[in-house]
Order: C-alpha cells, then sequence, then structure tokens
C-alpha cells in the first residue's frame, strides 16, 4: 500500500508554500482561482486525504457528534435521525450513534464514554427509565464541562441546555377538541407510555378539552399504563362500562390495539367510533382504515437540533445562550374520522 500523499509533498511538487496548499484545499479567499485549481487537481490525482486525526488536534475538535436514541424501532426517532443526519453531513460532521434502549444505565454510560473528547457535543432523548428515576447528573455533569448538549422531545425543567419540542398539551389539546367538534360525546384517552413526561402532557391537553367546552372528565374513560400488554383488556373494560363515540390516543401503536378491539366487537371506525392518533409514522397511514393523527415533524426537529448544537460548537452562539425551540404540529386527517363538521 502505497504511503498517503502530504500537504508538504503537494507543496514541494507545485513549487508553492505549505501555508497556500492549505489554504487552497480550504477553499480561502486569499488564494487565487487558477492556483486552487491545479492544487485540488493535484490532490484529487494523487488521492490526497486530510488527516482528521491532526486536524482535531490543531482546531481541538473531533467534528464527530454523539446522537442519543431511547429506541431505534420507533419511526419518530427514525425520522429524528434523518433530520440530524441530513444537516450534520452538509455542515461536515460525524456520528456516533447510540441506543439506549430506554436504560437508564446505559445512558449515563454511553455519555460518559464519549464525553472524553471523542465528540465536540450530545444530541440526546432522554430514556424512560431515567425520567422515572428521575436522575439527570450526567446530563448536568456533561453541561459542566462545557460539552454542548441539545435535548429533543423528552426534556426536563432540570437540565439547563438547548430543547427542542413540541407543545404536547396544545396538540393534545387540539385533537381533542377536533373529535368534539366532530360530534363525539363520549371521548376517551388511551395512553400506554404514562412512564414519559409526554404522555403526562398529553393526558393534561386531553382533560383540558374537555373542561373548556363543559364536559366532565370521566376516569373511568381515561386508559393510562406505561407498558402495552395489558392494553386489549384494558379497552374491553372500558368499552363494557360505557360505549364511546371517540378514541384520542398518544401513540400510533395504541390506536392500532383499539381499532383491533373495536373490530372484534363489531363496531366501526369512523362510523361507530373516531379515531386520533400520535406521531404520523409508518403504521399510521397502512393500518386500516387509515389513521388521522398529530403529526410531530420529527425530521424538522432532528435538523433544528443538529444546527443548534453544532452553532454552539462552532462558537457562533454563547454556550450559556439556551433556548427551547418548540416545533408547531399538525394534524393529519385520514379515514378514522369524518369530514363533517358541527358548528362548535
Amino acid at each position: 500500500m502505497s504511503k498517503r500523499i502530504t500537504i508538504k509533498q503537494i507543496a514541494a511538487a507545485l513549487h508553492v508554500s505549505i501555508s497556500t496548499v492549505s489554504k487552497a484545499l480550504n477553499d480561502s479567499y486569499e488564494i487565487s482561482s487558477e492556483t486552487k485549481r491545479k492544487i485540488k487537481e493535484y490532490a484529487k490525482k494523487h488521492k490526497y486525504k486530510p488527516n482528521t486525526l491532526a486536524l482535531s488536534l490543531q482546531n481541538k475538535k473531533t467534528k464527530t457528534i454523539g446522537i442519543i436514541i431511547p429506541d431505534i424501532l420507533n419511526h419518530f426517532f427514525a425520522r429524528v435521525f434523518s433530520g440530524i443526519e441530513k444537516v450534520a453531513t452538509q455542515k461536515g460532521y460525524n456520528m456516533i450513534t447510540c441506543i439506549t434502549n430506554e436504560s437508564y444505565h446505559k445512558e449515563v454510560t454511553t455519555m460518559e464514554m464519549l464525553d472524553n473528547g471523542s465528540i465536540d457535543g450530545f444530541i440526546a432523548c432522554i430514556s424512560e427509565e431515567t425520567l422515572n428515576l428521575e436522575k439527570f447528573e450526567h446530563f448536568n455533569r456533561i453541561i459542566d464541562n462545557k460539552t454542548p448538549l441539545v435535548l429533543y422531545d423528552r426534556v426536563h425543567k432540570s437540565i439547563d441546555c438547548d430543547k427542542v419540542v413540541i407543545d404536547n398539551i396544545k396538540s393534545a389539546y387540539k385533537a381533542t377538541r377536533y373529535l368534539m367538534r366532530y360530534g363525539c360525546k363520549n371521548i376517551a384517552f388511551i395512553s400506554s407510555i404514562e412512564g414519559l413526561n409526554v404522555g403526562k402532557f398529553r393526558a393534561e391537553g386531553y382533560k383540558k378539552a374537555l373542561t373548556k367546552y363543559g364536559v366532565k372528565v370521566d376516569e373511568k374513560l381515561t386508559i393510562r399504563l406505561t407498558k402495552k400488554e395489558e392494553l386489549t383488556n384494558k379497552i374491553n373494560e372500558m368499552l363494557d362500562y360505557k360505549l364511546v363515540d371517540g378514541i384520542f390516543t398518544v401513540d400510533e401503536s395504541s390506536a392500532a390495539i383499539a381499532i383491533q378491539v373495536l373490530n372484534s366487537r363489531g363496531l366501526s371506525v369512523p362510523d361507530d367510533v373516531a379515531i386520533i392518533g400520535f406521531t404520523n409514522g409508518i403504521l399510521s397511514k397502512h393500518i386500516t382504515p387509515p389513521l388521522t393523527t398529530v403529526n410531530q415533524f420529527g425530521t424538522k426537529i432532528g435538523e433544528i437540533a443538529a444546527s443548534r448544537l453544532i452553532d454552539k460548537i462552532e462558537g457562533k452562539i454563547d454556550f450559556d445562550d439556551n433556548k427551547t425551540e418548540i416545533i408547531r404540529t399538525e394534524l393529519i386527517e385520514r379515514s378514522s374520522t369524518k369530514k363533517a363538521f358541527i358548528k362548535f
């Protein structure tokens, strides 16, 4: 294998200074177009590649960011990652991606391992176990070490950093109000993510909408679980208690289970029961009937998180200048609800 050509060798071959080669390869305005063309052509012909380790030592930057994802099988997180990857690639950054599988311990060990000079900053979504334990010391250590951190989707007020979120309360409020405008009188609430703060916020939005329009909250029409294993039984128990005509679920898999239960009981969606879900993933589009859902714009969340982090890394934003970016959601209407509305 031939030895990698260096900037010094390119300079000697073209009879220019090392500084001129370096500036030309970095497209500096100080170097003429013709000189840049010759140097770049020579570098390409001889398969020159920059020494990234040397550059990182020189600049004290690795041009690498750490991405913490709690669940890779979740379509929303996949969309967030695609947005991060798009911006990181455009700006010349590499990524180290770690999956916590909702584990506090894995989250802690992963972030401690990477915060040793391996990366320039983190983009993270807090694991379910971490939220339940309310143990955030590892995030605060990252901040104390002056490592830029952006949290997305699941955040906590005790962590002082940049955040990119949606307004879960308002989004759930609007979804519930939509069902009320549609004419639903007995609207149920179904959640299998009660262990997450976003699930609690969506429950709050549901109750807020009912209260706003003079509908008493019936706790027997609310199902709030941390896992999906008991969801089918709980939905059947709820339907035995009272026949609902509208359901708001805070994730699309719970909506799919609800539709299965309704079908098994001979109830039609949306003729007998209208359903709205959350996230707008693949399941929402392909379930029968296709699900009316709250779109969180995961790709946009990822793009904004990556842009904010890289601006912090590159010193375009002061380290202590933290911002919470709230992304507006959108209700996408599909066949699980009808189009006709009543006056409201």
